[in-house]
């Protein structure tokens, strides 16, 4: 879909001038069912093939209609070719004079077409093979004046062919609407021409026609006929494939999307958007025009935001008015339905603000960037202060500024990525174009420190470092030292030199691109900057280097700027030996080498790839003996350090068992024991050490496709009782295939001990997974020992105080301790916005309580600054037992933490805004937890505070309660359980 015009001029209005195939005067052949409008403008080369993509379709009635936009290579003699080839199904026309766009080829085709339905297709492209008859079909079954189905873009130049669904979530069903209404998303979203199937008399009958000499007419377009249509039909089968070209070479031919650079480009499609509001305001319909303002704040400026630090001063001027013009227009309410970072640079943008817009686009690119100093006020974090007091605009720069939701007053320096902005570029001036020079460069920059997070007094070191770029791996790195390192404001200000000419050794073409960096020390604690440069220009200059194969290759770099803004460096061949060079690239020597390494970087590829890891796994490592005494554990696939396994391992080291333990991480090892062999999941080790085992131990599963040998033994301690409905209980696994099923029940018969701690385990659990009774083993939870201890502890005379991890997180003496404990939510996306207000919470309680919040693993939160030292984060906290042991109450939902819990004999507290839509419009639950909750059910923020005004009283009345929750739920769970595990499995290993 890329095709492009050369001047935008109107259409002729003279039908006379246009050249087309001669049509015969008799015997015209039947009216064909749909015309495929196929537009062409300099694309002989692949003009047939999107003509045969249409001759093949399974639908037979259909016929041609090529329009050439004034080609000047052989495109409309093509046309005519197949024309002539094809008599019957294809008719070729040209217009008299280039249009510049594809609105005025398309609008002739509609004009000639001859079917009863339409279609448009470029000449790039290709139709899927059953896209006709599938479309037709809908359109007659439904009567639809307009037929959409699923666009796949298709990335040609990939060495893989890459493909990505056009918005599929729009096509994951049939269904048919009566207004685009109700489903604005495919007005917002969907603005593409080319995947629809329209009625041709109801497009003539509407005068539905495309924008001639303006870009983005398929925008307009497709506005038009949505808003027009009277029923309307979304078909889930793929139609159209786009096929899209990665890098379209220079400038003359790019599409019209790669034309960024054009200032004439984003004013087009300023037009564009007006045209469709105006539209959108006269057909009654302004509710749609706020979901299409949310969708140009979110992708549609986006586009050209990212561009801003490429472009001159000059650009930005004229892109700011054209922007802030069309910004005034634009509904405020839409701003908070956009990801924070999209509405500020969209705000600053409207300020012309470019102190604050430039760090904010650098971020917009560079999602984990911290670019701003930013600024706390009020316990909330700014992304700048400047407007936040505006007498006028004030109370909406501070709801769009608002950057807390984002976490970075949470992240110590270590997690950061600071913006490094780089001030200065100086190469000798012997370095230029043809010159030797020296290989010197002096840079300066300033690195910024949000918040102040670098104190003042702090200890600063740093290093720059220049790194080849190599896919999978850094292979070759130089180190400088940075000169000067000083507080300079809301920055940190550096200097340094760097001889690369001396120092840096390209390996031939190899090492073609450099990479920049720079290591930034403060009290020891390092953090890693690339070097942002937002100004053009600022970095020029070809420098010296010394290869290491030979200088006829490459002796000289200069600088670049990559996609994401950094800077970085590429060889530069000298022009007399670069003809040499690619000779010698082209020629056979250059065949073998290029042929050699791709062998190489296929056959490294296959030997890192997953089939290749599981076939080691059975072939190789399944044929060496168990090793005896080899036990490997993992939690939550590899993500903590906690659970049953780990009270197990610490069990079996504390009674001194002789056995060799192996830990699986996902991450970073963050937390595991020193006395471990660690490895990452699904690397060769963990693949080698799974194999030889005589124990697996773990809470969920190891991965699906791996097969236990009989020699090793699986203890599955899984991570807790069941609410919500279970393994093939739920819905989703009673809709899988048979074949699904049976693969899935294979990988559950890997259990050969499974934990219960309770007989509700063996009614839900045990039955969702069909387990057999020989493999259930009721001794309860080793994790919730710990429970079982602390309460009887609890109630013994002599009672000890808090643990220690009250001190640790900082709460005071005469602070209740409340956990808030939630169940995992699947939201699109891993914030968790907490159900409540965190901050009333906070004024409402904080003299009283501190609340602990600990997300589900797969969850993630952020508390605001006003909050601090009252509502504490321990999400990071791998175990959660040591959590629950220091509560005074426990706050949840449906987690299963409330059956661990309940061991402690505590108050808790279940807030259940959800409830319905949980219990009813999820999995099901097993029981009604309104009936058998062990304290208060609320469904509002105003009765859990209720609930929560004492502690004592909730204890005393909801005592009978917990004690039946217990004996339902925990009957098994006696604080002896990984004494008796080992004692069954591991005693043989005990120290004689």
């Amino acid at each position: 879909m890329n095709v492009d015009r050369s001047s935008p001029e109107s259409e002729s209005e003279s039908e006379s001038e246009l050249e087309s195939e001669p049509e015969a005067s008799s015997a015209l052949p039947a009216p064909p069912a749909v015309s495929v409008v196929v537009i062409v403008y300099n694309d002989e080369a692949r003009l047939p093939t999107a003509v045969r993509s249409v001759l093949d379709q399974t639908l037979r009635s259909v016929e041609v209609v090529i329009v050439d936009d004034r080609s000047t290579d052989g495109s409309y003699d093509m046309a005519r070719a197949l024309a002539a080839e094809h008599p019957d199904r294809v008719r070729a026309h040209r217009l008299p004079e280039n249009s510049g766009g594809c609105g005025a080829p398309r609008n002739h085709g509609i004009r000639h077409a001859r079917g009863d339905y339409v279609l448009f297709l470029d000449s790039d492209d290709v139709l899927e093979r059953n896209a006709c008859r599938n479309m037709l079909e809908a359109a007659e079954t439904t009567g639809a004046d307009l037929v959409s189905g699923l666009c796949v873009r298709v990335h040609v130049d990939a060495r893989t062919a890459r493909e990505s669904k056009w918005y599929p979530w729009l096509y994951t069903r049939t269904r048919t609407l009566e207004s685009v209404s109700e489903l604005p998303d495919l007005l917002v979203y969907d603005t593409l021409s080319t995947n629809k199937c329209y009625r041709r008399d109801f497009l003539l009958e509407h005068g539905l026609e495309f924008p001639v000499g303006i870009h983005y007419e398929d925008l307009l377009f497709s506005a038009r006929a949505y808003v027009a249509a009277r029923r309307i039909t979304l078909i889930p089968n793929r139609v159209y494939d786009w096929n899209v070209v990665s890098n379209p070479g220079d400038s003359a031919t790019k599409s019209i999307s790669n034309r960024r650079a054009e200032i004439a480009n984003f004013a087009h499609r300023m037009e564009i958007h007006r045209r469709v509001d105006r539209l959108l305001v006269d057909q009654g319909l302004p509710h749609l025009k706020f979901h299409k303002d949310v969708k140009f704040l979110k992708h549609d400026l986006v586009l050209h935001l990212r561009d801003l630090p490429f472009r001159d001063a000059a650009y930005r001027r004229e892109f700011a008015a054209l922007a802030r013009e069309y910004l005034e227009s634009i509904d405020p309410a839409a701003y908070e339905e956009t990801e924070p970072i999209h509405a500020v640079c969209a705000y600053l943008l409207r300020r012309s603000d470019w102190a604050n817009l430039l760090p904010a686009v650098d971020t917009l690119t560079n999602r984990d960037k911290v670019s701003a100093p930013l600024a706390e006020r009020d316990g909330r974090i700014y992304w700048c202060a400047e407007h936040l007091d505006d007498p006028v605009d004030g109370e909406f720069a501070r709801r769009v500024l608002d950057v807390t939701a984002l976490g970075y007053h949470t992240k110590p320096i270590e997690r950061m990525f600071l913006r490094n902005e780089l001030t200065r570029y100086q190469a000798p001036a012997g370095a230029g174009a043809g010159g030797r020079g020296s290989g010197t460069v002096h840079l300066a920059g300033r690195i910024n420190n949000p918040l102040g997070v670098i104190a003042p007094q702090a200890r600063l070191a740093g290093e720059l470092e220049f790194g080849a770029r190599r896919k999978g791996v850094r292979f070759q790195t130089f180190r400088f030292p940075v000169d000067t390192l000083r507080h300079d404001g809301e920055a940190i200000a550096w200097e340094a030199t760097a001889d690369l000419g001396r120092v840096l050794r390209p390996v031939g073409i190899v090492d073609a691109v450099w990479d920049v960096r720079l290591h930034l020390e403060a009290d020891g604690v390092r953090t890693t900057t690339r070097l942002t440069a937002s100004e053009p220009g600022l970095a020029t200059g070809l420098l010296p280097v010394r290869p290491r194969l030979t200088r006829l290759v490459a002796d000289r770099i200069e600088p670049q700027i990559s996609s994401r803004g950094h800077l970085c460096f590429r060889l530069v061949p000298d022009k007399k030996a670069n003809a040499l060079v690619l000779r010698g690239i082209h020629g056979a020597p250059g065949r073998l080498a290029k042929s050699g390494y791709r062998r190489a970087r296929s056959v490294r590829k296959t030997l890192a790839s997953g089939n290749t890891k599981i076939r080691l796994y059975h072939e190789v490592f399944s044929r060496l003996p168990v090793k005896k005494g080899l036990v490997v554990f993992e939690s939550h696939l590899g993500r903590q350090y906690s659970d049953s396994p780990r009270a197990l391992y610490e069990e079996m080291r504390r009674q001194g068992l002789q056995f060799e333990a192996v830990w699986a991480y996902a991450d970073k090892p963050k937390g595991f024991p020193e006395d471990a062999v660690l490895v990452r999941r699904w690397s060769l080790p963990y693949l080698q050490a799974l194999a030889r085992a005589e124990f697996w131990i773990d809470n969920q599963s190891y991965p699906l496709k791996l097969t236990k040998r009989p020699e090793t033994t699986y203890i599955q301690t899984w991570h807790g009782s069941a609410l919500k409905r279970m393994g093939f209980d739920a819905s989703e696994w009673k809709l899988k295939s048979r074949a699904e099923q049976t693969e899935q029940q294979r990988t559950l018969d890997r259990f050969d001990r499974f934990l219960v701690r309770s007989e509700h385990d063996v009614r839900t659990l045990a039955r969702a997974f069909r387990l057999q009774e020989k493999t259930l083993l009721r001794v309860g939870y080793p994790r919730n020992d710990a429970l079982v201890r602390a309460r009887e502890a609890a109630a013994s005379p002599g009672a000890v105080g808090r643990p220690p991890l009250a001190a640790e997180l900082g709460i005071p003496e005469d602070r209740r301790i409340l956990l808030y404990a939630p169940t995992f939510r699947q939201a699109g996306q891993r914030r968790f916005e907490l159900p409540f207000d965190v901050e009333r919470f906070a004024d409402t309680f904080g003299d009283r309580y501190a609340l602990l919040v600990r997300s589900h693993y797969l969850n993630h939160v952020v508390l605001p600054p006003s909050v601090r030292g009252r509502v504490i984060d321990v999400s990071a906290h791998h175990d959660v037992t040591p959590l629950l042991t220091l509560a005074d109450g426990l706050i949840t939902d449906y987690s299963s933490v409330m059956f661990d819990y309940a061991l402690l004999d505590r108050p808790m507290f279940f807030f259940a805004y959800d409830y319905e839509e949980y219990v009813h419009e999820g999995r099901g639950t097993y029981f009604d937890l309104l009936e058998r909750a062990p304290g208060p059910v609320v469904r509002t923020e105003d009765d859990l505070y209720a609930a929560l005004g004492s502690l004592e009283r909730q204890s005393v009345k909801y005592s009978g309660a917990r004690a039946r929750f217990v004996a339902d739920f925990g009957e098994y769970d006696k604080g002896h359980a990984a004494q008796s595990i080992v004692d069954q499995f591991f005693a043989q290993w005990r120290r004689v």
